[in-house]
């Protein structure tokens, strides 16, 4: 059984983070990332909205990208 390594927000330090807040940090930040963001603070950092970072999660999914399946 793997075990599941718990991500957590590197700014405000909520844990576990969910797969698809990982999978948009390696998206927009890079896929060498190594520390993530939680969606409030990804949207901080960015300048954007979450409702905005939650569209573009949903356009990858659309678009069939292997980090959000």
């Amino acid at each position: 059984m793997r075990k599941v390594k718990k991500i957590s927000c590197v700014s405000c330090g909520k844990e576990a983070l969910e797969k698809d807040e990982i999978g948009i940090n390696k998206k927009l930040l890079g896929e060498q990332v190594e520390t993530f963001y939680c969606m409030d603070c990804l949207a901080d950092y960015l300048g954007v909205s979450v409702e905005d970072i939650l569209d573009k999660i949903e356009e990858f999914k659309d678009q069939g990208c292997k980090l959000f399946e």
